[in-house]
């Protein structure tokens, strides 16, 4: 069980490339698909509503002005991990793929899974969004 965020970082640190780190925060570039892509990833340590620690797990997907709301709302409709959000990236407003995981429930092997799948299915919708993909959305 993972319970702090300095052993999550260790873990992470032995398994991902570590671009970026402050306190509470790291970033990493995961490698995504057969293409060999790569997708950035930032983990943040952050309070729920009850004051209970969580990891967040997110990736940028698209500029938010280059995309219509409506789709971008269908396609959280149609997401089972994780959720849409918009996030300034830079002073720019960009989509961005979050999931949230309480602490209680952290392993290694969870925070593997978390971090392939969120960046994995972050990379499908900026390649889907973006027109380098399929339209599946």
């Amino acid at each position: 069980m993972i319970e702090t965020f300095a052993e999550l970082s260790a873990h992470v640190k032995t398994h991902f490339n570590v671009v970026h780190e402050e306190k509470f925060v790291l970033g990493l570039e995961v490698t995504t698909g057969s293409e060999q892509r790569r997708q950035s990833l930032f983990l943040a340590e952050l309070r729920d509503a009850d004051d209970q620690r969580v990891l967040r797990v997110e990736t940028t997907v698209a500029p938010l002005a280059q995309h219509d709301p409506v789709k971008a709302l269908r396609v959280n409709l149609m997401l089972r991990v994780g959720y849409l959000a918009v996030g300034d990236l830079e002073g720019i407003p960009f989509l961005k793929l979050c999931d949230n995981v309480q602490y209680q429930s952290l392993t290694p092997g969870v925070i593997n899974e978390h971090i392939h799948c969120i960046a994995s299915l972050g990379d499908e919708i900026e390649q889907a969004l973006t027109g380098d993909g399929s339209d599946y959305f």
